[in-house]
């Protein structure tokens, strides 16, 4: 009996300079790949990739960089196994991947529709200091009641973003409204409350602004029919066509990346997981949502080796 597995892609934060080399320098498909894509939104992906820079951490760069990365990945893999995907799964951006991924947007379209993204969520959050930060040690139920205390009872804009695990929850909103609440998250049992590097709220209402223009691209750029289901972020439940995902990708820019209830949603669906893209994100979160479910990773030539004759 052939394994049930989950193809899954990491979002916006699993980027690192150097990402991706290995899949360039030994694969002709990759290079191939990297040009294309570079072509089509005027970017050089190699200086992107692999030198120092700062354009790789803004967001209209980073979203078009992960996305390329995570679905080389994914066309080595093909090449090197026939394995039929049961579902596919991505934590924010990863969503589109998996769109990719399940055939429902080409890799090229897919990248110009995420560098829009990005510019478009870069938009929404000018001129307001927007931000994100980590809570850690704190049960989801609390973040939640404080969060709407400080909306209902404050003004405050303040929101869950990423439920990423059990005692790591990320929240958007303004960045001095998140910094207020540091003190009143410690004094709930907060491990820490840590502001993170982000000049945009994800997963938020302040996005509402993007919304019309994303669901535009999306009308425009993706396709019937899919190779397999995609689970969606905010409802952690599966779809299947392209009217589904304009509808749910474009409600996932301003609600939250419900990404630990889905694994445990498909955990007993499918035997295991593979995470395509740079690093081990998702591997780790996976590893601590639900320890009986095997995640393995493609994130360069030996680990793609490593997968394919693991199976």
């Amino acid at each position: 009996m052939s394994k049930r597995i989950a193809m899954i892609f990491p979002g916006q934060g699993s980027q690192t300079i150097g990402m991706g080399k290995s899949f360039y320098d030994e694969s002709a498909t990759a290079r191939e790949m990297f040009e294309k894509a570079g072509a089509r939104i005027g970017v050089d992906f190699k200086a992107l990739l692999f030198e120092e820079n700062e354009q790789i951490n803004q967001t209209a760069y980073t979203q078009p960089a992960i996305l390329l990365v995570s679905i080389i990945a994914y066309k080595l893999f093909q090449e090197a196994h026939t394995i039929k995907p049961a579902l596919y799964l991505g934590h924010s951006l990863g969503e589109i991947s998996a769109l990719c991924a399940a055939g429902a947007i080409d890799y090229l379209d897919a990248v110009e529709l995420v560098h829009k993204r990005g510019t478009l969520m870069q938009a929404a959050c000018e001129g307001i200091d927007a931000g994100m930060m980590a809570i850690v040690g704190l049960d989801d139920e609390r973040v939640d009641a404080i969060c709407t205390d400080a909306r209902n009872k404050e003004n405050k804009s303040v929101w869950p973003a990423n439920y990423n695990q059990d005692g790591q929850l990320v929240i958007a909103g303004l960045k001095g409204d998140l910094e207020s609440l540091e003190a009143t998250f410690k004094e709930a049992g907060a491990k820490r409350a840590i502001l993170l590097n982000m000049s945009v709220a994800s997963h938020c209402p302040l996005l509402s602004s993007a919304q019309a223009p994303l669901r535009h691209e999306l009308e425009r750029s993706l396709r019937d029919p899919f190779v397999a289901d995609v689970i969606s972020n905010v409802t952690e439940k599966p779809y299947h066509t392209k009217q589904q995902a304009v509808e749910l990708v474009t409600e996932q820019l301003i609600r939250p990346v419900r990404y630990k209830q889905s694994i445990l949603a498909i955990a007993d669906d499918v035997d295991m997981a593979i995470e395509f893209g740079n690093g081990v994100l998702l591997k780790g979160l996976n590893r601590r949502i639900n320890k009986a479910m095997t995640t393995m990773n493609v994130s360069d030539m030996e680990s793609l080796k490593k997968v394919v004759e693991a199976l």
